[in-house]
């Protein structure tokens, strides 16, 4: 972590950044220290504050992006700063395979990971509702596609687990303890072959998370490994690898030993309720009808360019200057390499945390002690690569987990939901027909292939290990899913650099969640009354590193600041996840339980 700003952390340091002194600075320099300890006033409130107009938005990722979009419909100027010339979008932007386009046709369409975007979101889908797309009358919200199934992909001849989200059937109009855990066990029973009395300890184990109070989550769940909720130490090697280590490795990106129990049973929770059509946006799964810049960055953008938002990409911020209780300005480095000192009335910074953290200067640090405890946060590799085929290669219309795989691979066939396109028509140089997009998680464990890590391995490597990891899931059976004679090219995120040398790197990480992690992070607003923060790593109700908490993180950003503006202007809505009203007094039961010491009610031990 670079702690190597100016300033030394206190209360006069903070104030003692002159404007004139800071307009001089190259990108490089330091304010000097000073001396004390205090804090830095929370608030400024005035006249000042009240009319001041002008964000400067730090980061173009959807965090970026949404605050910008809130900003400008209210009247702000905004301009949004963003490091990399072909990064709005951020991790969800798609990309252009280079080199890869022939005879008039659009490049192949590469991507950090693929999209997902599950009927348990709310503030996104508000938010695509609100960008205009030719045809569609919900604008980039109709551009989503709901998929049916998805496969839980098995090694070594076992049969592979295809789950048909229609099995759910009708669920039980009013949920009792005892209905739901019965439909819980039918689900499981239907998507997993764990044994029976495993599989009813985990629907009590989701029942026990599922009735627990705010409180003992936060307090007690928080801090209690997934691992260890499940006793999965003392179950199968199924349970383990499909209820335990699978739904961290695959959705949530961290290990099972040490994530979060309140983290990852709030996920399950959501798409439970999802499953059962209660207060969803959508359906479970959904992706993009075209690739994400063509379905929804591109028009996302345009659109903020017609509300008068200004982007400069390419900027690359450094450093956040203090100066009077505020920040005065950011120091920067621009397309050309030079540094520069940008000024605003107030700056969101929407910069993923790793990245955000590195801005913070000692002076900075020492006005919240919120942005210290974000060095505590931790991260993590989950990159992805594509596969171009010259067949259709639909394995489902949904998404494949392959459970067993060394690297927890997911992927997705993406042609077949792209009705609008052709891909041979379209993309590339005429014989590529569809695209499998598969998301790595785990880059620390050994390959089945070379016995190397993914981080050791070379990048022509890493795609040799991860057809070859799919290959062991989808025809190990003896049907040819996947064909060698069929694979045209493959594309690895550029953001990952130096595979296969002692000091492999990955400039776009995932935030994941360690036990503990929710007590580091910090919220929208901070202690410095002009700057806010805006990305997943912010205090958000979804407590996940996802396009949702981003875009929820950027309403509450934008809803400090115009309270801080003194502004009369309408307030973002932040779409609260669904609860439902039958448990309400069993929660209120056990938050009477908690404060005894008691465990929940339904908790077996």
């Amino acid at each position: 972590m670079d702690r190597s700003g100016s300033g030394s952390g206190t209360r006069r340091g903070f104030l003692g950044g002159a404007v004139g002194g800071a307009l001089a600075l190259t990108a490089g320099a330091a304010v000097t220290d000073g001396s004390g300890a205090a804090a830095a006033p929370r608030r400024t409130a005035g006249r000042a504050a009240r009319t001041a107009r002008r964000v400067a938005v730090l980061g173009g990722g959807v965090a970026g992006l949404t605050a910008a979009h809130e900003l400008a419909e209210r009247g702000f100027q905004v301009t949004v700063y963003e490091r990399k010339p072909h990064g709005l979008g951020g991790k969800a932007r798609s990309m252009d395979v280079p080199e890869s386009a022939r005879g008039g046709r659009r490049p192949l369409p590469g991507e950090h990971g693929f999209r997902f975007i599950p009927g348990i979101y709310h503030n996104l889908p508000d938010t695509l509702r609100r960008i205009p797309f030719p045809g569609n009358a919900n604008g980039c919200h109709d551009n989503l596609v709901a998929s049916t199934e998805v496969m839980l992909a098995r090694t070594g001849g076992r049969e592979n687990l295809r789950f048909p989200f229609a099995v759910v059937g009708t669920p039980p109009p009013v949920l009792t303890p005892d209905s739901f855990t019965r439909m819980l066990i039918g689900l499981l029973d239907a998507a997993v072959h764990a044994p029976p009395h495993e599989v009813a300890y985990f629907a009590n184990r989701l029942l026990v998370y599922f009735t627990s109070c705010d409180a003992r989550r936060r307090e007690t769940w928080e801090r209690v490994p997934w691992w260890t909720f499940l006793k999965a130490e003392e179950m199968s090697y199924d349970y383990q690898r499909l209820l335990a280590i699978g739904i961290t490795r695959n959705i949530v990106a961290t290990k099972a030993e040490i994530a979060s129990t309140r983290t990852v049973a709030s996920v399950i929770e959501a798409f439970v309720f999802n499953l059962l059509g209660r207060g969803a946006d959508g359906q479970p799964d959904r992706v993009l009808n075209l690739p994400t810049n063509e379905a929804w960055i591109d028009p996302w953008v345009a659109h903020l360019r017609s509300l008068g938002v200004e982007f400069r990409v390419g900027w690359s911020v450094r450093e956040l200057k203090p100066a009077d209780g505020r920040i005065s300005g950011a120091v920067v480095t621009d397309p050309r390499g030079a540094g520069q000192l940008i000024t605003a009335d107030y700056f969101v910074q929407a910069m993923p945390v790793e990245h955000a953290r590195r801005t913070w200067n000692a002076a900075v640090r020492a006005a919240d002690p919120q942005l210290a405890r974000c060095d505590r946060l931790q991260t993590d590799w989950m990159t992805g690569i594509q596969f171009y085929l010259t067949e259709p290669t639909p394995v489902i219309h949904g998404h494949v987990n392959h459970v067993d795989s060394p690297w927890a691979l997911t992927s997705v066939s993406q042609a077949q939901y792209w009705k609008d396109r052709s891909f041979p028509a379209d993309y590339g140089d005429g014989t590529v027909a569809d695209c499998l997009s598969v998301d790595i998680s785990e880059w620390d464990r050994p390959g089945i292939l070379y016995g190397r890590t993914a981080k050791e391995c070379t990048r022509e490597e890493v795609a040799r290990e991860v057809w070859a990891q799919m290959k062991a899931g989808l025809n190990d059976s003896g049907a040819a899913v996947l064909r060698d004679g069929a694979l045209h090219s493959w594309f690895l995120d550029p953001a990952v650099g130096g595979l296969g040398t002692p000091a492999p790197t990955n400039d776009e990480q995932l935030l994941i969640h360690p036990t503990g992690t929710w007590f580091n992070r910090p919220t929208a607003r901070t202690a410095v009354p002009n700057l806010f923060l805006a990305g997943d790593y912010v205090a958000v109700d979804i407590d996940l590193a996802t396009m949702e908490g981003a875009n929820e993180a950027a309403r509450r950003a934008v809803n400090a600041l115009l309270d801080e503006a003194g502004s009369g202007a309408e307030r973002c809505a932040v779409l609260r996840p669904y609860q439902a009203p039958e448990f309400a007094p069993l929660k209120s039961d056990d938050a009477r339980r908690h404060r005894l010491g008691l465990r929940n009610a339904f908790d077996l031990g």
